[in-house]
């Protein structure tokens, strides 16, 4: 069973550290990839709330680079909104709470953990900072 080390704040990281999004990419695949691969199940209990804790500080600490990265694109490029779409949709998503009729706190995660890949996505396709 594979977990990741919680994401660091970007003031903790201090202002010359990229994101690592490789780490990141691996939170995601822990959620991500059970439906791929029968006969593997997916996280619960506790794991399953380690993961939804560090996709939220991974993705608290993303969405800032995200927003950074696509605003240094011209205002009126479709990638711009794209991009700052990303960011919006993954704020809402932390702020939202599972729900019983969108698969519970497994749904919840899942839809974090897409969040994240996609802000990942945005990351690496803006030229912002990877490890």
């Amino acid at each position: 069973m594979k977990t990741t080390a919680p994401a660091t704040r970007a003031s903790d990281r201090g202002h010359d550290d990229p994101p690592d999004i490789a780490t990141m990419r691996e939170t995601v695949a822990i959620l991500l990839e059970p439906d791929a691969s029968p006969g593997v199940l997916p996280p619960s209990g506790t794991e399953l709330e380690t993961l939804t804790a560090t996709l939220r500080g991974h993705i608290e600490v993303l969405i800032p680079e995200v927003q950074k990265a696509a605003g240094k694109l011209k205002k009126t490029t479709v990638t711009r909104q794209e991009a700052l779409s990303c960011a919006w949709e993954a704020r809402s998503r932390l702020h939202a709470d599972p729900n019983s009729g969108y698969g519970g706190t497994l749904g919840h995660a899942r839809r974090l953990a897409r969040s994240l890949n996609a802000l990942c996505n945005y990351v690496e396709r803006l030229g912002g900072e990877r490890s």
